[in-house]
């Protein structure tokens, strides 16, 4: 970043990878030798020409400023950002004398970066807007949208309702004999139904006969809160507000933000993608230093095209975002930013293990479907049990444990997080749920900088 000369550490130039592939090519090109033209300018572009095998060097920008970072290169990958963009980032974030600051952009620079600015500028309002009696049909056409697409889920839920009654009915080990099939047949019918939050629930319960002994008993579980969320669908009349917020939101209709703006300097805490085969998923947690407030960033790629979203882990961002409805419900929109991301020392105060599980099981008396909920833990020890097969946070004073889940986040990460404590007890931020306590990122007294465990 160069915003009064800040520029972004190696670890956060690395968080940006769609995947270790693209991680490991950028390294490789983080180097002087294939890069000349390079330059920065004090709005945050980043440029420079990459030799690669053709005959023409690629042509890389990276725009790190305003409403970045974006990323364009000539180069044919479909990767955002690319190896290249990769590349010429890590060698930007090594020091000034590759990659020197305050530079004019070249002319194919400048024609990017000022296309990308008339895209990102609002529009100016239509003088020949529609009148009143269009807008107020329009309203209408909508409401009858709405109207026909909750019978359709009213009587997808009906329907799920009735298919739970005789899986319990007919008991449990059913399930397991008729195998996924059965499942992928129902949640196909809520896609139907147009109730995607209940096909992906539905989905889930598929696996759950194959995760291995003790199945029978997280059926059950889930199917009481599948359960749960179709007698709240069908009952939302009666809830309140928030609460049936909530709901509309987890049966899969969509939320619309809340129009006034947040504004704060938001802490990136965290940044990690999870993919199902079709499409992948963006996490960035934001904490505000002056609201003290969590919120969560969505961004979503298809076909194995990585997010346009992403934020450097570590850097503080000051920024409006506009928070969904419901109760508990913690994600936000990202909106104007009014000035690029540049460093911090304010950290969010952490909690103890006790307080963790006890702020957790508050969330979910406002939202019973949670998965987890973000929590920054203090004083904690990472260790594995004896027999070297289970990973821990333990409180280093009254030696409170909790479980890291296995595979989420990978054993390197957590052997780096070991690393990172040295025997010493450090702040640790992730995601504390049913299953245990996921890390996404740590600090500690003596090294402050926020280090990605993803």
């Amino acid at each position: 970043m160069t915003q009064q000369g800040v520029r972004w550490t190696t670890d956060q130039v690395l968080a940006l990878a769609p995947d270790a592939s693209s991680r490991k090519a950028g390294s490789r090109l983080g180097v002087a030798g294939p890069w000349s033209e390079t330059g920065s300018s004090t709005e945050g572009a980043v440029w420079g020409l990459c030799k690669g095998s053709g005959s023409k060097p690629y042509q890389t920008i990276v725009d790190t400023g305003g409403t970045g970072p974006a990323y364009k290169c000539s180069c044919p990958s479909r990767k955002f950002p690319c190896k290249h963009a990769l590349g010429l980032l890590l060698l930007w974030a090594a020091d000034d004398a590759h990659v020197p600051p305050e530079q004019t952009p070249p002319e194919w620079t400048e024609q990017w970066l000022e296309s990308r600015k008339k895209r990102t500028q609002p529009r100016p309002p239509n003088p020949e807007a529609a009148t009143t009696s269009t807008t107020a049909t329009n309203h209408e056409a909508a409401q009858r949208r709405a109207e026909r697409r909750a019978q359709r889920i009213t009587a997808g839920a009906t329907e799920l309702e009735q298919r739970l009654t005789d899986l319990l009915r007919g008991g449990l080990a059913q399930a397991e004999q008729a195998g996924y099939g059965l499942w992928e047949e129902t949640a196909a019918r809520m896609v139907d139904a147009q109730a995607p939050g209940l096909a992906a629930r539905v989905r889930e319960l598929g696996t759950i006969p194959a995760s291995g002994p003790g199945w029978p008993m997280r059926l059950l579980e889930e199917c009481a809160l599948l359960h749960l969320l179709t007698q709240a669908w069908q009952n939302r009349a009666t809830l309140p507000e928030d609460l049936a917020t909530t709901v509309r939101t987890r049966i899969g209709l969509p939320a619309t933000p809340i129009t006034t703006p947040l504004r704060d300097h938001w802490l990136i805490l965290s940044q990690y993608d999870t993919a199902d085969g079709h499409l992948t998923t963006r996490r960035i947690w934001l904490h505000g230093e002056r609201t003290n407030r969590t919120a969560l960033l969505l961004s979503f790629g298809a076909a194995g095209r990585a997010p346009s979203l992403a934020l450097p882990t570590g850097l503080t961002l000051d920024a409006d975002i506009a928070p969904h409805p419901g109760a508990g419900v913690l994600r936000a929109d990202l909106g104007t930013h009014h000035t690029p991301p540049a460093p911090t020392t304010t950290r969010p105060e952490g909690k103890r293990i006790a307080q963790a599980l006890t702020a957790y099981g508050q969330a979910l008396t406002t939202d019973p479907w949670l998965e987890s909920w973000p929590m920054t833990l203090t004083n904690v020890i990472p260790i594995r049990t004896e027999d070297g097969h289970v990973w821990q946070l333990m409180d280093a004073t009254d030696k409170t444990a909790l479980p890291v889940p296995t595979r989420t986040p990978s054993p390197p990460d957590l052997w780096r997080l070991m690393a990172l404590s040295g025997g010493a007890p450090l702040t640790v931020f992730g995601e504390c749920g049913h299953k245990g306590f996921t890390p996404l990122s740590a600090w500690t007294h003596q090294s402050p900088e926020v280090i990605s465990l993803h």
